[in-house]
């Protein structure tokens, strides 16, 4: 009697383990899931507006508020 209550508590402890393996990985799944869903993808570009019309790039960085003062129209760089 006493080896059939040992085998049932083993059992019993195998379902519960088990169980809370499955219950970690179902969480982790989730986690995924929303982080994958809350970052799509999207790609942020941190380019002045506008300048896609610009004809060329010194014009389009010429009307950039942000590089007013460092703009020097007599040296210019050109990066190949």
């Amino acid at each position: 009697m006493e080896v059939t209550t040992l085998r049932l508590w083993l059992v019993e402890q195998d379902v519960s383990v088990i169980t809370a393996v499955a219950l970690v990985l179902v969480c982790l799944l989730l986690v995924m899931l929303r982080y994958l869903y809350r970052h799509k993808g999207t790609y942020h570009t941190n380019e002045a507006k506008g300048t896609e019309f610009a004809e060329s790039a010194d014009a389009a960085l010429q009307s950039d508020p942000a590089l007013q003062d460092a703009s020097d129209n007599s040296r210019k760089e050109y990066f190949i």
